[in-house]
């Protein structure tokens, strides 16, 4: 009884509340001095209370902004990608709402590793390039929005990678589908790497794939269109350069 009355009295050292009577500015410079020094779980506990105790104000907005970032150096990812799209609802014209964008799309560009399971050699087949797609479109609005942020260059950067990715992606689960002769879901994924992301690098297997796809099923009209395209975008491509016997179709030499 004694133990509790003492809790609720706050009267436990561990209750205490050091922050208790602390001005905006002195609560702001104190989150900002952990934020600096790394101590990220402390700095958004102190830019919270900001939050709460001081919602209007240079001070309260500025905290929004690097509560997001702090979440995203902390790996809290969901958490810095759901303050980046509160600051953006609540404030659109903000002057530095543009580096919201940029923070909303660096946190997914990098959730998760997943755009970087090419690197590893990891079955992306078995990954979901969701992540990506998002951080895309976020890079886009920034660059859209604000063609003149000091963000967009880098952006637009990242938003080149991700196309190749995301192309790279869709081709390669397009070859795990014609290894196990599923020859139209193969073309199907191929076909829409090609439109979806016409100029990335990755179609050149994609197209290699649609033409042994139809060739598979015996539809020699699309297979004829597939080479055709081919043969027109990448006359150089080392899928052409394998020899072969006489009669034997270029495309029928290349197994994976």
């Amino acid at each position: 009884m004694i133990g509790a009355a003492l809790a609720a009295c706050g009267l436990f050292p561990g209750d205490v509340d050091e922050t208790r009577g602390w001005s905006a500015a002195k609560l702001y410079t104190e989150a900002r001095s952990n934020l600096n020094d790394r101590n990220y779980e402390q700095a958004i506990k102190l830019y919270e209370k900001l939050e709460a105790r001081y919602p209007y104000g240079r001070f309260a907005q500025q905290a929004q902004i690097e509560i997001a970032y702090a979440y995203y150096k902390d790996s809290e990812i969901e958490s810095a990608i759901a303050a980046a799209d509160r600051f953006i609802k609540l404030h659109p014209n903000h002057p530095n709402v543009d580096y919201m964008y940029y923070l909303k799309g660096l946190a997914n560009f990098n959730d998760d590793l997943g755009i970087l399971g090419f690197v590893s050699g990891q079955d992306m087949s078995e990954r979901d390039p969701k992540a990506a797609r998002a951080a895309f479109d976020a890079f886009k609005d920034l660059a859209k929005r604000f063609p003149d942020s000091r963000y967009t260059p880098d952006s637009i950067q990242r938003m080149n990678y991700l196309v190749n990715a995301l192309a790279a992606h869709e081709v390669h689960v397009a070859r795990y589908y014609l290894n196990r002769g599923a020859y139209v879901a193969a073309a199907n994924r191929a076909q829409y790497s090609l439109k979806t992301y016409p100029q990335a690098p990755a179609n050149e297997e994609g197209l290699l794939i649609m033409v042994k796809a139809y060739d598979a099923l015996g539809m020699q009209d699309l297979r004829n269109d597939a080479e055709r395209v081919m043969l027109k975008n990448f006359p150089d491509s080392k899928y052409l350069k394998g020899g072969g016997g006489k009669d034997v179709p270029w495309w029928q030499i290349w197994n994976w």
